[in-house]
């Protein structure tokens, strides 16, 4: 009984494995073309880590300074008449941080995203090439 569960398991193994040898392709080629593919997607995973973790901490710097600007607002200085000046000065130069901050987390979303996509289409360019030379039959 289990030589027959065996044999139903490695069934769809062994028609690639015959598909390759009726073929003369390179089975190691295969798998390391295969290989590179993972180590693709892992480089591609890590670069958007990389990209996420930079957004978070920019996020959170912005945030803290937001945080810090109003309760700059809530301080006494000099003479109580002095809130309505500091919120016309504060008001105009927070928006100026805050589109200054989007700008740099627009930036950073865009270089990961362009680091990864250059790492997918180098692997895609690699591919064709790999798949080139294992397609050709062995002379």
């Amino acid at each position: 009984m289990e030589s027959t569960n065996t044999a139903s398991t490695f069934a769809p193994h062994k028609k690639l494995l015959d598909f390759v040898k009726q073929n003369r392709l390179d089975p190691v080629a295969i798998l390391e073309s295969r290989r590179k593919d993972i180590e693709a997607l892992a480089s591609v995973n890590l670069t958007l880590l990389g990209g996420l973790q930079s957004l978070v901490r920019l996020q959170a710097e912005y945030l803290c300074g937001t945080a810090a600007d109003l309760q700059s607002l809530g301080t006494k200085k000099e003479g109580d008449d002095a809130k309505t000046v500091r919120v016309t000065e504060l008001l105009p130069a927070t928006l100026n941080k805050a589109v200054t901050s989007l700008r740099g987390l627009t930036d950073t979303v865009y270089k990961t995203q362009a680091d990864s996509f250059a790492v997918v289409g180098k692997r895609f360019a690699e591919n064709v090439e790999e798949a080139k030379g294992i397609l050709r039959p062995k002379q």
